[in-house]
């Protein structure tokens, strides 16, 4: 039997007519992602407390606050095309519906073989209106961040009647044949309602659903992590495996983000997505392009754009010295040293001798991402796992909080390397127009 707060949100996110929508189709093909991403602004109508960006959300000085001009998005778009070979895209704010240029952006991505996704919490979304607009604009999907349901959701987002909205908006996307996935933090408040959560993902047609850890990767200070807001690993156990079952049984493809593989039943450990796996994701982020994105002048809506680096290019900061000394000295956690890391792939990328496969490259970054940006670590157990070349362990101050008991060594008969070792058996629902490139030769 469903729970009350379930059969509301059925009630009201249950679309009588859905309208038909392109049809997803599954594949056990795996290749690099090449699915970009662009930060348009960090301007948000609600205030996750888990939310990577929350600091720079609530600094109306920040220069990433404000949303940047249609130009420069194209620019950044263009730039992906052209330079870093993506054909799609993840379109971030904050909340980039608030932008009155992203259908003008979607549609100039549309036009150049840029397959625009928005990722959202909805609220604009609650206009059916508004929803056929994106549609017309060429809109491929929508990434839904639906963080708990009813009173939790709206406690976790921090606004009353949230949770109504965007369960409207859910009905208008299939109302209007739009396809959608989700993304659902597993924060301590949302954990009781995970398999809720996928029960809903399959009533209401969602194609994928992403579970991710809480974890704040970026210079997020607001929303500390504590014994409080973060569940422990064997907490999100119990309930996480109960609901990839059942997603599972109605063929809906599920990822856990952020979580090591022993933290899952043996049967889901294909669905796990540690930095490792995360490249050969089609629904992630390439590594290349991402790093160039997430630089500090191409997110800050006032500055010129820092150019790719170019094929043989000395890995060196060079031009971007000074204006990275003058972000930090008005904004001392732009000049913390983030970004300097995460660009570090984008170099290498551009300058590695021809000996080094795109496959090691990612694979250096993944480790690199795991250790030195996110503060991911092994802990004591981890030495006895087999998996644990393919697994980033316990995020930064887990241990700390909880301890390392939890911890249960994976034996496979051998230490393993391939990244793929457990995703190679997961199928994948991708757009039919992925498809043609992912399995062509």
């Amino acid at each position: 039997m469903n729970s009350p707060v379930l059969e509301q949100a059925l009630e009201l996110a249950s679309a009588s007519t859905p309208a038909p929508k392109t049809a997803y189709v599954p594949t056990l093909a795996k290749k690099i992602t090449r699915r970009g991403i662009l930060w348009l602004g960090q301007t948000c109508n609600l205030r996750c407390h888990f939310c990577y960006f929350l600091d720079r959300i609530e600094d109306e000085r920040h220069p990433e606050h404000a949303f940047m001009s249609l130009d420069k998005a194209k620019e950044i778009c263009r730039t992906l095309v052209d330079y870093y070979g993506n054909n799609s895209i993840d379109l971030q704010g904050g909340e980039p519906t608030l932008w009155p240029k992203i259908y003008s952006l979607v549609e100039y991505n549309a036009s150049i073989g840029l397959a625009s996704t928005i990722i959202s919490n909805m609220q604009v979304l609650s206009s059916r209106a508004t929803v056929a607009r994106f549609k017309n604009a060429g809109l491929r999907d929508v990434l839904v961040s639906l963080q708990g349901l009813g009173p939790v959701y709206d406690g976790i987002v921090g606004q009353q009647g949230a949770h109504v909205r965007q369960m409207k908006a859910l009905d208008n996307l299939q109302a209007e044949g739009v396809p959608f996935r989700l993304n659902t933090v597993l924060s301590r408040p949302a954990l009781e309602q995970v398999e809720d959560i996928a029960t809903l993902a399959i009533q209401t047609g969602a194609e994928v659903v992403n579970f991710l850890g809480f974890n704040p990767f970026n210079d997020q200070q607001t929303g500390k992590r504590s014994s409080v807001n973060v569940p422990r690993y064997a907490e999100i156990a119990a309930t996480l495996d109960a609901a990839l079952d059942t997603l599972a049984a109605a063929g809906v493809e599920a990822n856990v983000r952020y979580l090591p593989f022993c933290m899952v039943a043996e049967r889901h450990r294909k669905s796990i997505y540690n930095f490792g796996q995360i490249p050969y994701d089609l629904h992630e982020n390439d590594f290349a392009g991402w790093s160039w994105t997430d630089l500090p002048a191409q997110r800050a809506h006032a500055a010129e754009l820092t150019p790719p680096f170019q094929l043989g290019q000395r890995l060196e900061l060079g031009p971007l010295r000074a204006p990275l000394r003058r972000l930090a000295k008005e904004f001392p956690t732009i000049g913390n040293g983030l970004h300097q890391i995460k660009q570090h792939v984008e170099r290498r990328w551009a300058s590695e001798e021809p000996s080094v496969s795109i496959e090691e490259l990612y694979q250096r970054d993944a480790r690199m991402r795991a250790r030195e940006y996110t503060g991911y670590r092994h802990v004591a157990a981890c030495s006895q796992c087999d998996a644990r070349n393919i697994c980033d362990g316990f995020y930064g101050d887990y241990a700390d909080l909880f301890g390392e008991d939890e911890a249960r060594p994976i034996q496979l008969g051998g230490t393993v390397t391939d990244p793929q070792h457990f995703s190679k058996e997961q199928e994948k629902r991708v757009h039919p127009d992925d498809l043609a490139w992912l399995t062509t030769p």
